[in-house]
C-alpha cells in the first residue's frame, strides 16, 4: 500500500521542504531563521521516523525507496539555497554548499544511467551518515542564523553559525567520499560494452 504512515511521512517531508523559504518570504527575521529552523528540524526527524517505521511495521515499499533520497536532497538542497542567499554568500559555506550539490546531481545522474543496475549503487553507512551531518549542519545554520539577529547574543551567535559552517565542511568532505565511492562502484557499468 502506497499511503501507509511511513510513506506519508515521506511525502510531508518533501512538501515541508520548500516551506523552508516561504518562511523567509512571509516573516521577518529572526522569526523566519526560526520557524525556518523548527520546519527543517521536524522534517528531518521523518527521514529516521519513516525508516524505522517501515521496517519495524514490515511496510517498505518501492515507492519509499524512491520516494525517500528525494525528500532528503530537496530539503537539503532547498535549505542550502536558503542559508547560502541570507548569509550574504559567504564562501566558506558556497564551496561546501557547492560540494554537496554536485555530489547529489552526480549521483543521480549516475542511478539514473544505471536505470534497473542502479541497485549496485544501494545506499552505504557512511552515506546515512552524510545525510545526517548534512541535515545536522543545516539546522546549526539556521540556528545561528536566528540567533544573529537577536542583537543581545553576538557571542553566541557567531559560536553557532561557524560551529554550523564546520559542521558543513566535513558534510562536504564525506558528500565527495561518498561519491567517489557511487563512482568507483558504477565504472564497471560504464566501461561495459554496449
Amino acid at each position: 500500500m502506497i499511503f501507509n504512515l511511513p510513506n506519508i511521512l515521506t511525502i510531508l517531508r518533501l512538501l515541508a521542504a520548500p516551506g523552508v523559504a516561504v518562511m523567509f518570504l512571509y516573516f521577518d527575521r529572526p522569526w523566519a531563521d526560526i520557524y525556518a529552523l523548527v520546519l527543517f528540524v521536524s522534517a528531518a526527524l521523518t527521514d529516521f521516523l519513516d525508516g524505522y517505521l517501515a521496517r519495524v511495521w514490515k511496510q517498505e515499499s518501492k515507492f519509499g525507496a524512491m520516494l525517500d533520497p528525494i525528500a532528503d536532497k530537496v530539503m537539503v538542497v532547498i535549505a542550502l539555497f536558503v542559508i547560502t542567499g541570507y548569509s550574504g554568500m559567504n564562501p566558506w559555506i558556497i564551496l561546501p554548499a557547492v560540494m554537496i550539490l554536485f555530489r547529489e546531481v552526480f549521483v543521480s545522474g549516475l542511478r539514473e544511467f544505471l536505470g534497473a543496475d542502479s541497485s549496485k549503487l544501494a545506499v552505504t553507512k557512511l552515506a546515512k551518515w552524510k545525510t545526517t551531518l548534512q541535515m545536522v549542519a543545516i539546522a546549526v545554520l539556521f540556528a545561528g542564523m536566528g540567533i544573529e539577529r537577536m542583537d543581545w547574543w553576538d557571542t553566541l551567535a557567531l559560536f553557532v553559525f561557524w560551529f554550523g559552517v564546520g559542521l558543513l565542511w566535513v558534510a562536504g568532505v564525506l558528500t565527495l567520499i561518498t561519491g567517489w565511492d557511487y563512482f568507483a562502484k558504477a565504472l564497471p557499468y560504464l566501461k561495459a560494452p554496449e
